[in-house]
């Protein structure tokens, strides 16, 4: 049954940013299929998917040493580059649900198995913040967390420096703005494994820098589930 504020305040479709057809859904039906899940074969690392399943890590990871465990993805970046944008910057909060339904729907079983003691988004810095309003990466958590049964840390690790946006440097420069980024907030929480939650994985750099944090502060197993992922060199 459609609801009277989906009468009058229509949800909008992740893909295409229209009213949902049908009224109510989370995504239009015909959208959904332009959708494009990360398969396998995929990297042992990182989760990002591979050309060839002879291969067992992909380029990124069988040439650079990560601090994290392991990790995983649900989409191809490409093909949801619109939605990332505008739910990171445009405001569009309401995508969290579908999101976060796809990501316990399709990872989930995954992310129990790594018994995570917690969900911890990646947080934003305090200016960023305030400006934008929300942070994505928590909205997907609270959604995956409430679906999946596991906590979710908000205040537990925070962003010391509001660095330059990833997207704006290379590889080198990206682990240099964000050296010393984080820092754990709550010393009376004690975790051993977690689970970071990004919109994001690109070459993992700041999977690399919180993961490192978290190890300094005693967390035995890091692992991530990240909304998207791009192709990388294979």
């Amino acid at each position: 049954m459609i609801s009277l504020v989906d009468l009058i305040f229509p949800r909008r479709c992740p893909v295409c940013d229209r009213p949902v057809k049908p009224a109510g859904a989370l995504i239009c039906a015909a959208c959904k299929k332009e959708l494009e899940y990360v398969r396998e074969p995929a990297c042992l690392k990182c989760g990002k998917a591979l050309a060839d399943g002879a291969q067992e890590y992909c380029f990124d990871c069988a040439h650079k040493k990560h601090e994290y465990d392991r990790g995983v993805s649900l989409y191809r970046y490409g093909s949801i580059k619109s939605c990332v944008y505008r739910f990171k910057y445009g405001g569009r909060r309401e995508y969290a649900a579908f999101l976060g339904e796809e990501l316990a729907q399709h990872l989930g079983r995954r992310i129990l198995a790594w018994k995570p003691d917690a969900l911890v988004p990646v947080p934003l810095h305090a200016k960023r913040m305030k400006k934008r309003g929300y942070n994505q990466a928590e909205l997907l958590a609270r959604q995956l967390g409430a679906r999946l049964g596991v906590p979710v840390l908000t205040d537990w690790l925070y962003r010391t420096k509001n660095t330059v946006p990833q997207k704006l440097l290379d590889g080198r420069e990206r682990q240099n703005n964000l050296k010393r980024a984080f820092k754990i907030g709550r010393n009376d929480v004690k975790l051993n494994t977690i689970v970071i939650i990004d919109d994001i994985y690109t070459t993992g750099s700041t999977m690399d820098e919180i993961a490192y944090t978290c190890r300094e502060n005693g967390v035995g197993k890091i692992y991530f589930a990240a909304l998207s992922i791009g192709s990388g060199m294979g």
